[in-house]
């Protein structure tokens, strides 16, 4: 009996521990076609909303985004306006720095990874990311800034 209240007590801090489970952190991109490590975002909160800004390209570190002023993808800022919604964040938006392309941004943990969805309407696809937990950022979140577009 102990046995059992023990593991249900056990099961129970788990799913409270997915519930809430944040989406803020170093986060490596995955190269859809290569399968390869692409980048590291770091994905943060700001006045109650979530932005991600690329801290660190793995692949081509010195690659210009494909939009106004081709800024280095690195330091950019390519989510934005995310907000809480149960389980998932979204309403915000995400950039593809390489295609110069905007789309609708959903979000949500399955356990260590997190998936990201970018869509146009009820069409998208989703990447999955996975925790970087080897980078050393600054500890501190950048203020966000929605890039020139």
């Amino acid at each position: 009996m102990k046995r059992l209240l023990l593991t249900a007590s056990m099961a129970v801090c788990a799913m409270a521990t997915q519930a809430t489970a944040n989406i803020t952190g170093y986060w490596t991109t995955i190269d859809d076609e290569t399968k390869e490590a692409k980048s590291v975002v770091q994905v943060y909160e700001y006045q109650g909303k979530y932005y991600g800004q690329v801290v660190e390209l793995l692949k081509n570190p010195g690659a210009k985004a494909k939009i106004k002023g081709s800024p280095s993808i690195k330091g950019l800022t390519i989510i934005w306006d995310l907000e809480k919604d149960g389980k998932t964040y979204s309403g915000g938006e995400i950039l593809d720095p390489q295609k110069g392309k905007v789309y609708g941004c959903e979000m949500w943990r399955e356990g260590e990874k997190l998936i990201v969805r970018g869509k146009i309407a009820f069409l998208g696809r989703n990447q999955t990311w996975l925790p970087n937990k080897t980078f050393k950022g600054t500890g501190t979140a950048p203020t966000p800034k929605k890039p020139a577009l």
